[in-house]
């Protein structure tokens, strides 16, 4: 399994606790991390599929930009 990473807007534990059963849906309980302290709003995923983790992250109603 590799990770993959997005810059998004998700600036804080209330964005992670909102975008939370979007990404479990996608890529599994544990599977993620968004670092809000980085300047990109890191995320990172362990998947293959970053299409899927995109799709999650908009569905919550925030962006994810492939890095």
């Amino acid at each position: 399994m590799k990770s993959v990473e997005f810059k998004t807007n998700i600036k804080c534990g209330g964005c992670v606790a909102v975008v939370t059963p979007y990404l479990n849906k996608a890529v599994g309980e544990g599977r993620w991390q968004v670092n809000t302290q980085s300047p990109d709003k890191r995320l990172t995923a362990e998947t293959e599929d970053a299409t899927a983790v995109r799709l999650a992250v908009e569905q919550a109603g925030y962006k994810a930009e492939r890095l």
